[in-house]
């Protein structure tokens, strides 16, 4: 899978999430949105890998992860998210909502509220982390 696709997977993700919440399957809702995060935060990781490089195995091995924040460092995007957090506070707070997911979320039921609460987390134009990922995929 390369960062193209990584990036397609985390758009898809993303709109599957959108629709199970209007079908009212808020639980697979909130898991598939957290997985469009997990999927863009490899596509930034992707990028930091030149073509033809052989890539450091250390850092490989440590990107096959769910964990959102571990992902997020791996990328080199950890200083820019805590400047962000720092200036932003609803962006620090749509951080706080999206990285309450973990791979375990599939053995979850959530609600409405919560599924709806990580979906606005994401997507939030000004202060959401998708777009804030995008700009660094």
């Amino acid at each position: 899978m390369n960062r193209a696709d990584l990036r397609k997977v985390a758009a898809l993700r993303l709109q599957e999430a959108k629709a199970l919440q209007q079908a009212k399957k808020y639980s697979g809702a909130y898991y598939l949105a957290g997985y469009a995060i997990e999927c863009g935060l490899k596509a930034c990781i992707a990028k930091g890998f030149a073509r033809f490089e052989f890539p450091d195995k250390k850092k490989v091995v440590e990107s096959y992860t769910h964990h959102l924040a571990t992902l997020v460092k791996i990328a080199g995007l950890d200083p820019d998210r805590g400047r962000r957090s720092a200036s932003d506070t609803s962006f620090l707070n749509n951080w706080a909502i999206v990285t309450r997911w973990s791979e375990e979320s599939r053995y979850r039921l959530y609600g409405r509220s919560e599924s709806k609460e990580i979906i606005d987390a994401i997507i939030e134009k000004d202060h959401g982390i998708m777009p804030w990922i995008e700009k660094n995929w």
